[in-house]
């Protein structure tokens, strides 16, 4: 029989904590919006194009009624995997410290799940692979942002130009424009974009103001970086910019949709064991998730704006 202190019984405290705990770097929900599901396999309805098509809708007197083809709804299979990681704590460091280690080992262990959710998405909507032909560009050197003299260097052009390929295919503009850092700081500096303002009250150019700019509902700036095992920082998000359409609220079968983390009912939560002896604890988060792209004409990808 297992010893009862070794089962695994929910901290409520300690998974408030997590459930709370917000971290403004990371970003991943802006094109993998979180929808739970209540198991780990699970569909996830797919975006058809019944509602483009031009029907013969015209009936004459006495006419049978015109009757559609039906494509039915088909469905994209998704697995969550479990994701966790635990804190130890040893009972003489509890009780000499002069803080809850507990507390602290919670935003811990939450925070590194958190930030290898936003690695994953990160990693997915950066692939150029994962986008279909004629929703990415690389700019060329006289194209960059990092480049305002270029002959070609246009963010607000390029931005338009993949908003309405975008459009072309689901028939909405994209309501989400995610930028890594580098590529923030050569938007925000960049003349076409301070041409638009240089004559009004506004000064910095802010993420409201670009918004206003571009005609962007939400504009993300993904600021985390990350440390590889030798301590080398890096930037999770790169030079790039990522539009893309996800629907608010209430999504239907027939709206179009860029992306989803399926998230298994109940998770992140946080509890506690402890090793045979009982002299060290460990405070152990836990999440059950995927990151999906399930709709990739739902997005464009700016790639290596800077040089």
């Amino acid at each position: 029989m297992p010893r009862l202190e070794n089962l695994r019984i929910v901290d409520r405290v300690l998974t408030e904590r997590a459930l709370g705990y917000q971290n403004q770097a990371l970003i991943a929900d802006a094109l993998f919006p979180i929808v739970m599901v209540d198991k780990e396999r699970s569909l996830l309805p797919k975006f058809g194009k019944e509602a483009f098509k031009i029907y013969n809708t015209e009936r004459a007197i006495r006419a049978e009624s015109n009757v559609m083809k039906p494509e039915g709804i088909t469905t994209i299979p998704l697995t969550t995997q479990e994701h966790d990681l635990a804190h130890p704590i040893d009972y003489r460091e509890a009780a000499e410290s002069e803080y809850d280690l507990y507390l602290r080992a919670t935003d811990i262990v939450t925070k590194a799940i958190m930030l290898r959710r936003e690695k994953k998405a990160a990693d997915l909507a950066q692939n150029l692979s994962n986008f279909p032909t004629g929703h990415k560009v690389t700019l060329a050197a006289d194209a960059k942002w990092s480049n305002p003299t270029g002959a070609n260097s246009n963010p607000i052009d390029q931005i338009d130009s993949a908003k309405e390929v975008v459009r072309g295919k689901i028939g909405a503009d994209p309501n989400t424009l995610v930028l890594g850092a580098i590529a923030f700081m050569h938007l925000k500096k960049h003349p076409a974009i301070v041409d638009k303002v240089k004559y009004s009250m506004k000064g910095v150019i802010t993420v409201e103001l670009l918004k206003e700019i571009l005609g962007i509902e939400n504009i993300y700036v993904g600021k985390a970086v990350y440390s590889s095992d030798a301590g080398v920082f890096g930037d999770i998000w790169a030079d790039n910019a990522i539009l893309a359409y996800n629907p608010t609220g209430a999504r239907s079968v027939e709206e179009p949709a860029y992306g989803y983390t399926p998230r298994r009912i109940g998770n992140p939560l946080v509890d506690k064991y402890t090793t045979e002896g009982n002299k060290i604890t460990y405070v152990r988060a836990t999440d059950n998730f995927e990151v999906a792209i399930v709709g990739s004409e739902a997005g464009y990808i700016i790639n290596d704006v800077a040089a």
